[in-house]
């Protein structure tokens, strides 16, 4: 397969054909998310705030196996635009090798913590209960997230976004279908509650890595994955870590931002904590397309820098970042404008409706300039740049909403929370562009 369109194709047209198909799928993947939590919430206001605080451990595991695989995209992207063909194929099947190992480690590890982690947040014994009970299933499956995840990567990398998108999609469907059936009980199938939406989430993934099998045995992806290269090499090892580690520790940090803020908010009422849950579970809504059209960017940004095409990198950062900047508009105004309707999906209780709504409406001020960050972060990492990402992330994830939230508490109690979050996406936005454009100067 020849990957010199994306050096030669007019870039907005380009930009949608790879940026669009990765759009959908993820819009299918946060409607999952969404529907799933609608779901649990009729089983009452404590099944739902279990699944918010397993979701932490979970948003980690698709964080690390999302870096590491931008690693693997970048390095594969980056050989095939220079031309080298044989390092791309060691690179994605290194890549795929390497994946399957950090997926074990994270089973095992996440399962490990869970009788720890979640006596952090509450006492109460069904919200455990529950909570343990959807845990161990959905962190024992992470080994199916993270290869997929690096299929998913690949095929991106060599400017196929098709496949992917019909794999997300099949899978999220999937999950969507079966969530009624195993939470309450249809047909053969016993009533399983909060275990039902684990098993449905675990056999979603199951669809999507077995359609990326059935593609990859069926048909040329243009790359080719041999077991004899999968030993790791060094030089290898050192280009897609080098993106793949700051990316997911960029990815793993909303993780670590959910869990302090769950402790914030835990302080007050167990509803703060379900507003989070229910906040980070909608937010996926919109910051999933704009990803997409970050997903798109990558590939396409990568492969122009090893052909040393300046001019035309300069127009795709320039172009996707507009149409994210869009998004991000439409997001906030939908936040504003149906912050109640949306609230009532998940809960009847009229406090946590109208605490909610506040939330949604405040928090949604810092959408727009938010996509600054976004624009930069993913920029830096199509270039190599992956430390530098990171400290956008680092700042816009820990280092200045954190502490805002912190001063906010002691000022305006639980809203403090929900201003901090605006506030940090302004000063973020700031900091990323200046960073940007020194690394970019640089390269």
């Amino acid at each position: 397969m020849n990957q010199d369109f994306m050096r030669t194709k007019p870039i907005l047209p380009l930009v949608l054909s790879m940026a669009l198909p990765m759009m959908l799928s993820m819009l299918i993947n946060s409607l999952y998310n969404i529907v799933d939590s609608m779901f649990v919430a009729r089983l009452g206001e404590q099944a739902l705030t279990a699944v918010s605080l397993v979701y932490p451990l979970q948003t980690l595991i698709v964080s690390i196996g999302v870096g590491f695989g931008v690693g693997i995209n970048a390095a594969v992207a980056f050989f095939m635009g220079a031309g080298e063909k044989e390092k791309a194929d060691r690179a994605a099947s290194q890549g795929l090798f390497l994946s399957l190992v950090h997926g074990i480690l994270l089973s095992v590890g996440t399962v490990i913590c869970i009788p720890y982690f979640l006596p952090m947040f509450t006492a109460d014994n069904l919200i455990l209960a529950w909570g343990k009970e959807y845990a161990v299933i959905v962190l024992s499956f992470s080994v199916v997230v993270t290869v997929q995840i690096a299929f998913e990567k690949i095929y991106q990398s060599t400017g196929n976004m098709f496949v992917p998108m019909v794999c997300m999609a099949a899978g999220s469907i999937t999950n969507i279908i079966l969530d009624p059936v195993f939470i309450f009980g249809l047909g053969p199938v016993p009533r399983l509650e909060v275990k039902g939406a684990a098993i449905a989430t675990a056999i979603g993934q199951v669809v999507t890595l077995l359609l990326y099998l059935i593609w990859y045995f069926k048909k040329d992806m243009g790359l080719s994955i041999k077991r004899t290269y999968m030993k790791p090499t060094a030089d290898i090892c050192r280009r897609v870590y080098m993106v793949g580690v700051p990316c997911s520790m960029t990815m793993g940090l909303p993780s670590l931002l959910i869990t302090i803020l769950n402790g914030f908010a835990a302080a007050f009422s167990p509803i703060y904590i379900l507003i989070l849950g229910v906040y980070f579970k909608l937010q996926s809504f919109i910051y999933l397309p704009a990803n997409g059209i970050v997903q798109g960017m990558r590939p396409i940004l990568s492969y122009n820098y090893g052909a040393d095409e300046r001019k035309r990198m300069k127009r795709i950062i320039q172009i996707c970042g507009a149409m994210i900047l869009a998004i991000m508009a439409v997001g906030m105004l939908l936040f504003l404008v149906f912050s109640g309707s949306i609230m009532k999906m998940f809960t009847v209780d009229a406090v946590t409706v109208r605490e909610g709504a506040l939330a949604l409406r405040i928090i949604s001020f810092g959408f727009v300039v938010s996509g600054v960050s976004v624009v930069c972060s993913g920029a830096l990492e199509a270039l190599g740049k992956g430390f530098a990402s990171f400290l956008i992330s680092l700042l816009r994830y820990l280092a200045l909403i954190v502490p805002a939230a912190y001063l906010g508490i002691r000022i305006a109690g639980v809203i403090g929370i929900w201003t901090a979050f605006p506030a940090a996406e302004a000063l973020t936005a700031v900091a990323s562009v200046i960073i940007f454009v020194i690394c970019y100067k640089k390269k």
